[in-house]
């Protein structure tokens, strides 16, 4: 499964050179309250793991409201509540933005840009952080739906259920960001194919690439070459030069048959 503190730290660096801001961080809403847990700029520990309850402080209020809110001047700022002073201050951060991430319908996370002297933000700042936001949103989406179709899988899963779950393992992985959450994703993808039936045949040791597998997952399925493209995010032409590349390799005249003597092989579930 992806990691999502390496998604949101991903996220945090991104936000922080498109908005040029000297500060971010950021976390998950978990069990109801904000845990911060991603930290770019920052100078000491004091935010690193704080709870902030919905309503209090900036990052409360935005967890309630679900909108952006900035203050420019912290210590006087009148429109929040004071419960978080002590680590505000002493990271010594005067002028903050925050704003919500939402995904699934309610919020999810918060992203907050600061610098260490009252200043006033503009449009610039709160749309790089919003574009952020975004992208977080949809990796936290895909996560969920991940963990729904992982958690689907009773002991007794199909081989089918297997083979379904391990091609959106491979779709999901390609697309994210982050090479540390690939690699456990393709890490996940491999336990289900050893969770497959038999062992592998004795032959020639056949390699295939990570996008040369992550083709034949969805080939595998029955997907079309255009469904290939849209589900991985490629051009028709590169999955098929992976496609015939990976029957090459395999020595196989088919798609079907490339697809069989993979299994026979255990690159595929």
């Amino acid at each position: 499964m992806s990691d999502a503190r390496s998604v949101l730290h991903v996220e945090l660096e991104g936000a922080a050179r498109a908005a040029a801001l000297p500060v971010v961080f950021g976390g998950e809403v978990v069990d109801g309250r904000l845990r911060l847990s991603g930290f770019v700029g920052t100078r000491t520990t004091s935010l690193h793991n704080l709870d902030v309850l919905p309503g209090a402080g900036l990052g409360g209020r935005v967890l309630m409201q679900g909108r952006p809110i900035a203050v420019s001047d912290y210590g006087s700022a009148r429109t929040i509540t004071h419960d978080y002073d002590r680590p505000v201050l002493a990271e010594g951060l005067a002028s903050i933005i925050a704003v919500p991430v939402r995904a699934g319908g309610r919020c999810r996370a918060v992203l907050y840009g600061a610098v260490r002297r009252p200043v006033t933000f503009g449009d610039r700042v709160r749309d790089a952080l919003m574009e952020s936001g975004k992208r977080l949103a949809r990796e936290l989406s895909e996560r969920d739906e991940l963990t729904a179709r992982l958690d689907s899988l009773s002991p007794g899963a199909t081989l089918e259920e297997l083979r379904s779950v391990h091609s959106e393992l491979r779709a999901i992985a390609g697309a994210l960001p982050d090479p540390e959450a690939r690699r456990r994703l393709y890490a996940a993808a491999q336990r289900l194919v050893d969770l497959g039936e038999g062992k592998p045949v004795q032959g020639p040791r056949v390699r295939l690439s990570t996008r040369e597998t992550d083709v034949l997952a969805q080939v595998a399925l029955g997907f079309t070459n255009g469904e290939v493209a849209e589900r991985l995010s490629l051009s028709r032409e590169t999955v098929k030069a992976y496609l015939g590349s990976v029957m090459r390799k395999l020595d196989a005249h088919t798609r079907h048959e490339a697809v069989v003597k993979a299994r026979r092989l255990m690159l595929l579930p």
